[in-house]
């Protein structure tokens, strides 16, 4: 007796919080599984009074649609992912923005991952996301030429790669011109009066740093100057941190060659770089000049508002997302390779020399 009885009060605990379904509210509201379903799905074929009664059944069993069944059943999945590079960069997050922006007018969710920039933990998103069957994935990848994106696409879930570019046509790719932003950095220190000019980024492995480095590069040739003129600071990574580090080894160069600005391959080594000058009593720009890129939030926050390369970080998003959604609604849909235009926003962290 006594352990039947315990397994009834076991029983009506489950009964108790076990999830209310559209039969329930079916029962509570009187009408049948059709008008539950319409009044989910085509709440305009169901009468204002009826659709009341649905929806006060709803609340009070505190029923919640299970959208994840209702997918499964029509075979096509309303999320998108998003594997950003970095996700400390706030670079990433206004990116994310405009993907959420083109999400939410298309009624769709938008995962967030963050592959922190190591190659495994991109990997294994990818099979997650891949195995949950998300409608399409948005990647800033560690290698935009990788043979597991054209994989991806090929069993069936389309690709399209952010702020980066790729050497084939095989997948929609939206990007920055990143020479041409390397290259304003360069013009306007160049026009300034500076004539040795630090390149703090890296790892070279990234292809944003070395077309950045290469802009610079063109930027010298073309004033008449040769690439001795560009002093390499290599950093392992595009953070704050390497920013503080890089700044170090420029103040302890030799006076007499020390370069009189930095351009740096992101704002967050900008942003260390001036860290270390504010507590070296370096002045900016009167003792060196600062070029930032991506023209994130802090850079006209911070204690110098930076100069910086603005990149149209939303617009790059939605346009991504755009295409994504472009390609999964269109069978026949034809890879783009669209690239945006940087431009320079100048701040305290540059004027003229004197």
């Amino acid at each position: 007796m006594s352990g039947n009885g315990a397994r009834s009060a076991h029983d009506a605990g489950h009964a108790e919080t076990r999830t209310a379904g559209i039969k329930d509210v079916a029962a509570a509201a009187g009408v049948s599984l059709g008008t539950v379903s319409n009044v989910l799905n085509r709440p305009d074929r169901v009468s204002p009074a009826t659709r009341a009664k649905v929806e006060a059944a709803m609340a009070e069993l505190r029923f919640v649609r299970n959208e994840s069944a209702r997918q499964l059943r029509a075979g096509r999945s309303r999320i998108l992912a998003y594997v950003m590079l970095d996700g400390s960069n706030p670079f990433f997050s206004d990116v994310a923005e405009g993907m959420e922006d083109t999400a939410d007018e298309g009624d769709l969710s938008l995962f967030l991952c963050n592959s922190a920039n190591r190659p495994e933990r991109e990997r294994a998103y990818l099979s997650r996301l891949e195995q949950q069957r998300v409608q399409g994935i948005l990647i800033t990848p560690i290698d935009p030429d990788a043979p597991v994106l054209d994989e991806i696409a090929l069993r069936g879930t389309p690709v399209v790669i952010v702020d980066r570019t790729r050497a084939t046509r095989t997948h929609c790719t939206v990007a920055v011109d990143d020479m041409l932003g390397g290259a304003l950095a360069v013009q306007h220190l160049l026009e300034m009066g500076h004539e040795r000019i630090a390149f703090i980024g890296g790892p070279m492995s990234l292809g944003q740093v070395r077309d950045r480095r290469e802009g610079a590069l063109r930027a010298l040739r073309d004033a008449g100057f040769g690439d001795d003129r560009l002093v390499d600071l290599d950093t392992s990574a595009l953070t704050v941190a390497e920013g503080r580090t890089a700044g170090a080894r420029l103040a302890g160069l030799p006076a007499a060659t020390r370069p009189t600005a930095a351009f740096c391959a992101n704002d967050l080594l900008a942003l260390g770089l001036l860290q270390t000058c504010v507590s070296l009593d370096l002045r900016v720009p009167e003792d060196l000049a600062i070029v930032g890129y991506d023209d994130i939030d802090f850079a006209a926050a911070a204690a110098v508002p930076l100069t910086s390369v603005r990149q149209p970080r939303r617009q790059l998003g939605r346009m991504a997302a755009d295409l994504l959604l472009q390609e999964t609604n269109d069978p026949d849909h034809e890879h783009q390779q669209v690239v945006f235009t940087p431009e320079l926003v100048v701040r305290a962290s540059t004027h003229p020399r004197a």
